[in-house]
């Protein structure tokens, strides 16, 4: 088994917002089919993110996951200056710990609707853009993911940080 994008994506929206009621709900939020979330539901239970008879995540697997092996498994693909909406640094709720102007290149999914101009970095999924606009949390999940995935270090740590104090997870260090 091959863990995917959406299946994150997935189990980000579920943590952001709840279990929706049905796959057509989740896939209709994510623009993704009904299969595709259901298919995306099962690989994320298999890779032990979400539990095995809930619609709930495991908060413990997930934090491991974002902390330790997102930069891995899904790393991230900058690319060209693009129109886009803000990710990373550059999106809540990092935005308020970094101060940029209007001429900052910031890191942006490439987006036609985007309001800022920046750096491409390729999101987790190529319906994030639309997905982050309808749900604020869900949007604060996947800028903390592209922050661990693309960060530099004072980004990934202030990152992990706020992962940490959301999902109340305490790492042995």
């Amino acid at each position: 088994m091959q863990m995917k994008p959406q299946d994150l994506l997935v189990v980000l929206k579920i943590l952001a917002s709840g279990w929706p009621g049905s796959y057509a709900l989740l896939g209709l939020d994510l623009g993704l089919s009904p299969s595709e979330a259901h298919a995306a539901m099962g690989r994320a239970r298999k890779a032990g993110l979400m539990h095995p008879l809930e619609n709930t995540p495991i908060k413990t697997a997930l934090a491991e996951f974002l902390l330790h092996g997102i930069r891995y498994v899904l790393p991230a693909e900058p690319g060209s200056m693009t129109r886009g909406m803000p990710t990373s640094y550059a999106a809540p709720p990092l935005r308020e710990q970094f101060s940029s102007s209007e001429n900052d290149d910031v890191p942006v999914w490439p987006d036609p609707d985007g309001e800022r101009r920046g750096y491409e970095l390729k999101p987790l999924y190529r319906s994030v853009p639309k997905a982050a606009r309808k749900d604020a949390k869900l949007y604060e999940w996947l800028a903390l993911v592209d922050a661990l995935r693309a960060g530099r270090a004072r980004e990934r740590e202030l990152a992990r940080q706020i992962v940490e104090r959301r999902l109340n997870y305490a790492a042995i260090r």
